[in-house]
């Protein structure tokens, strides 16, 4: 699609009127200075802070100083009224802005996040009549700190223990948007180690009522499905083989057809998920479907589910939970999150939610250029789409309105040629591949050559 493709007209009148206020129309961060009210000569309050956080995640963990001069050239007017401002006077240097960092409170960034998160929900439509969601773990590394270390422990081995610390993640996405929640953190070893599905069930609190929930193997078990029920969703759960042999046992057939069949089930805790979550009484129960699909000759997929569709409608409804790796990959590797550089477990917190809202901002612009070329959300590259955003919108900040409605409009027409390849029925099972191994690991350094011993004469 060339530039010229999309007439100007394409773009509603609503969107570009909303096009100034764009990167704050998601959240009124003045709520924020109102939870965290400083001085009336503070530059660096709650909203600025913020709003800094999230622009050094949008480039990249970029460091502060580049951060604050962002804020003294291109964006003065996220600033409060102030002398140093109008005379352009407010010094460069980051040791006010690391300060305001630390002085943040976790209340006012969790609050952040939760706004934006939902913002950008409930402005996209359902699918078939509820929201789903993608839930999944994965762990960042962090910087080899004495606090972050015990926090969050590293992970050991017969020599020792490691160097760097470990958190455990598990991230709860939006089917149709990609858009994030608020995620969980725990340490993945150590004395204090939590599982998976511990901190899947505290992010089943965040969800709107009557949600679906999607998850892989590691979730398919009683406690999950119990917790999910409890909290008021429906639960589509892959099954492992071993899991679903023990469970179809005790159903009952009611349907089949040549490549897939459907039991009922009223699934009840068994001794070891007793054992295992003592919140579980014997008397907790469960009525689901079994589903078991034959896709290959090779793969079959089981899955339990308290949803009223046929075994295929559910398995089209799984197929898409492989979103939410490509989710994670564009949080942690696009964004850079892998590498937050907090030395203290505060302000990792805060820069992982940061961070959050960082990849939400991309989502929602990206969610925008989708609607003008009806296309579906996940048809447009978050990469693409979050150079387009960067470069047009986040580094370039034009101080009026119509400046500002120009530019987002060339960025809109570039976000719109952000699309990936259509490639249907491209399905591969995820295959882990060992590593090469280095011979030369532990290869010792080889001497200049004048200090090799010379051979004597004989």
């Amino acid at each position: 699609m060339a530039f010229n493709d999309v007439p100007t007209d394409a773009i509603p009148e609503a969107d570009l009127g909303k096009a100034f206020d764009f990167l704050f129309s998601l959240v009124d961060l003045r709520k924020a200075d109102q939870m965290m009210p400083l001085g009336p000569a503070t530059i660096y309050t709650a909203s600025v802070v913020l709003w800094l956080l999230v622009y050094q995640r949008l480039n990249r963990n970029c460091p502060l100083w580049e951060a604050v001069k962002h804020l003294i050239d291109t964006a003065p007017q996220l600033c409060p009224d102030n002398k140093r401002i109008r005379q352009q006077t407010l010094s460069p240097g980051t040791g006010a802005y690391s300060d305001a960092r630390q002085r943040l409170t976790p209340a006012v960034t969790q609050w952040f996040v939760d706004a934006v998160s939902h913002s950008i929900i409930n402005t996209t439509p359902m699918l078939r009549n509820q929201r789903v969601f993608l839930i999944d773990g994965t762990t960042i590394t962090l910087a080899p700190e004495p606090a972050l270390r015990t926090a969050y422990p590293p992970a050991s081995n017969q020599h020792g223990p490691g160097v760097w610390p470990v958190a455990l993640l598990v991230v709860t996405h939006e089917l149709q948007s990609g858009a994030a929640l608020r995620p969980e953190v725990g340490p993945m070893y150590g004395p204090q180690a939590v599982s998976e599905t511990v901190l899947a069930r505290a992010c089943l609190q965040r969800l709107p009522p009557n949600s679906v929930v999607l998850a892989d193997a590691n979730f398919g078990i009683f406690s999950m499905a119990h917790a999910i029920r409890q909290a008021g969703h429906a639960c589509l759960l892959r099954l492992t083989k071993q899991r679903f042999l023990a469970l179809h046992k005790k159903a009952t057939l009611v349907d089949e057809d040549g490549t897939w069949k459907t039991w009922s089930l009223l699934w009840k805790p068994s001794g070891q998920d007793l054992k295992s979550n003592p919140h579980l009484r014997p008397d907790d129960c469960l009525q689901v479907l079994l589903h078991e699909v034959q896709v290959q000759p090779d793969l079959t997929i089981w899955v339990v589910t308290s949803l009223p569709g046929s075994a295929l409608e559910c398995l089209d409804l799984y197929g898409c939970r492989g979103n939410v790796e490509t989710d994670i990959s564009n949080f942690k590797v696009v964004l850079d999150t892998e590498t937050i550089r907090a030395t203290s477990v505060a302000m990792f917190h805060k820069e992982l939610l940061t961070s959050v809202v960082a990849y939400n901002l991309v989502v929602q612009f990206r969610q925008q250029a989708a609607k003008l070329v009806r296309l579906p959300i996940r048809r447009l590259s978050f990469t693409g789409v979050w150079t387009t955003y960067r470069q047009f919108l986040l580094n370039a900040m034009p101080l009026t309105p119509v400046a500002w409605r120009e530019r987002y409009e060339k960025a809109l027409h570039y976000a719109m040629r952000d699309k990936l390849p259509n490639r249907p029925g491209r399905n591969f099972e995820r295959e882990v591949y060992t590593r090469r191994p280095k011979s030369n690991h532990f290869k010792k350094r080889t001497p200049p050559i004048e200090e090799l011993p010379k051979n004597k004469p004989k």
